[in-house]
């Protein structure tokens, strides 16, 4: 059965992808570990790693995140969208900022 997301995503995302599959595997061979122990080592079939190897997007994010872990990327995901560098965030921000803050005035007492 094929998956609708590979029907709908950006090709600039696949490329993407598919660059980071490369870089996943040069990485691992770096590193002198087999597709085999990666496999293990990520508790998923020799298949699904090679899968994300090739940056198939149908692979978990867990996967992929483990992979980073076992290669000694452990902080990445948590810095890929750090707020205090969102630039577009920090931009949306700055536009919402009034031009004015006007202080509410309590009612007298009578």
């Amino acid at each position: 059965m094929r998956s609708a997301v590979l029907d709908v995503l950006p090709q600039n995302v696949r490329r993407s992808l598919a660059k980071f599959g490369k870089d996943l595997g040069l990485a691992r061979r770096k590193r002198g570990l087999t597709v085999l122990m990666m496999a293990e080592r990520l508790a998923v079939s020799k298949g699904t790693y090679l899968r994300a190897e090739k940056g198939d997007p149908r692979v978990s994010l867990g996967v992929y995140a483990m992979a980073l872990f076992v290669l000694g990327f452990g902080e990445a995901f948590g810095d890929l969208l750090d707020a205090s560098r969102d630039e577009q965030g920090l931009l949306l921000d700055a536009e919402r900022l009034p031009k004015r803050v006007r202080v509410k005035r309590e009612p007298s007492p009578l």
